[in-house]
């Protein structure tokens, strides 16, 4: 079986894929499960140097890699790739890695020698989405080396060419082919390894309905789940925010990649006395984008992935204003819309019986509420089946912390939107998912807890 990546650029095919069969994903699983031990077994400090220059690797190619994303998934090339945070977070997951690995020394005495030691699970399973195909990958992948798993990485099929660079940097700098493997799966031999128990542990972003597939493949294995699927995430202007801040963040996170982002923020409230100088703040800056040719260093919104997320978007669109919503962006703006290539837009009027504000839109469209009160705010930032992250806009700190107590969701930012930040465990609620990637939780989901109850004669 083929798997193609369609361009958005210009619906031509950009790259073709062979799918490994049943039997050759078996024996990649194979030979991925004996090289394990081995890699295990070298120092963590090897581990950790190899995993860098893998990354250092990936660095050098990034001239090639930037017009390639553009190709593959639409991003325009003036914003230079992904490796300022594919670096930043592999490097902080090697920094912190001898803390975060350490064994937990419960006695050391005469008569005992208690302690918890962290332990690989063996042979990992990344399933990363075409997004942000080189830093979401990483999330894992750095990490669950760097403790001693073998890691097989099947990414997006509109992504292909992703994992064949990671595979290619990582192995030119030492790491052994049959320790890191970029795979091609379908999602029947997929779901039929992990059924099979091929696995220790599987990282899947993607969609709720992909996440329900993990689910079942896996059910009565035992096999360990990590989930990020997606968000609808809010942002909340209050009466003492920083207006020009608030807008610039805001809107920059519901836009930037043409609003594919998992984080990116798809929903904002404001305050009643802001709310109109918010919208034509916004309107404005929306008006000043450049629909086009990711190619094109002029262009600051590229082409959605595939033309069937752009009318996905479209048709949320329509029936939001068919119920009664109002589009500030006029048409004209953008003339080239059609295809992939989606015009923003930025909807009021919105209420949460639209679909616009409770499906993830996953494109470049938000819909702008008013509010009255703190307590109305976080029943609407509650009021969604996502949990991943919320964008609170005070000069408060402390109150900004009480409302963040309140919100069901997997990160608070305050005076910030649509940002991972290393140290801090990434993870949701809700449909977004279980689990927890980056920081000292991340490695403690790539490893298990072994006890040592050692009495000494």
């Amino acid at each position: 079986m083929s798997l193609e990546c369609i361009s958005p650029i210009d619906g031509s095919v950009y790259a073709t894929c062979e799918t490994l069969g049943q039997a050759d994903a078996e024996r990649a699983v194979a030979r991925a499960k004996a090289a394990h031990a081995a890699w295990a077994a070298r120092p963590l400090a090897e581990r950790i140097a190899l995993v860098q220059a893998g990354v250092a690797a990936v660095g050098e190619m990034n001239d090639e890699i930037v017009p390639e994303l553009a190709w593959q998934m639409g991003r325009p090339i003036r914003y230079g790739g992904e490796f300022g945070g594919f670096d930043e977070r592999a490097s902080y997951m090697a920094q912190i890695a001898q803390d975060a690995l350490a064994p937990i020394e419960v006695e050391d005495s005469d008569a005992f020698r208690r302690v918890i030691k962290r332990v690989p699970h063996g042979l990992v399973l990344v399933v990363a989405p075409w997004n942000y195909p080189y830093m979401t990958a990483i999330n894992t992948v750095a990490p669950a080396l760097i403790a001693g798993n073998a890691v097989m990485l099947k990414h997006a099929s509109q992504t292909p060419l992703v994992g064949e660079r990671m595979a290619r940097a990582f192995h030119a700098a030492g790491i052994p082919e049959d320790v890191f493997q970029n795979v091609f799966l379908d999602h029947q031999t997929t779901s039929a390894l992990i059924a099979g128990r091929a696995f220790g542990f599987v990282n899947f972003t993607g969609s709720v309905g992909g996440g329900k597939a993990m689910e079942a493949a896996a059910s009565g294995t035992f096999t360990g789940l990590g989930l990020e699927l997606g968000g609808k995430d809010p942002g909340y202007v209050m009466e003492d925010a920083n207006l020009d801040a608030a807008v610039d963040t805001l809107i920059d996170g519901a836009m930037f990649n043409s609003g594919q982002c998992c984080c990116g923020i798809e929903r904002i409230y404001v305050q009643d006395s802001l709310f109109a100088e918010f919208v034509d703040k916004a309107v404005a800056i929306v008006n000043g984008y450049t629909l086009g040719n990711p190619l094109d260093p002029a262009t600051t919104l590229g082409p959605m992935a595939h033309v069937r997320f752009a009318d996905a978007v479209r048709g949320q669109v329509a029936d939001a204003v068919a119920g009664g919503a109002t589009e500030h962006i006029d048409p004209a703006t953008f003339p080239q819309d059609g295809g992939a290539y989606l015009m923003p837009q930025i909807l009021t009027g919105v209420t949460h019986d639209m679909r616009v504000m409770r499906e993830e839109s996953f494109g470049p469209v938000v819909g702008i509420m008013p509010v009255k009160d703190d307590a109305e705010a976080v029943a609407l930032m509650n009021d969604s089946d996502f949990g991943l992250t919320a964008s609170l806009w005070t000069q408060d700190a402390a109150r900004a912390e009480a409302i963040a107590d309140q919100i069901d969701t997997g990160t608070v930012f305050m005076n910030r939107a649509d940002y991972l930040d290393p140290g801090l465990c990434w993870t949701g609620c809700k449909d977004t998912g279980r689990g927890g990637g980056l920081s000292v939780i991340g490695y403690h989901n790539l490893t298990r807890p072994k006890s040592y109850h050692l009495k000494r004669a």
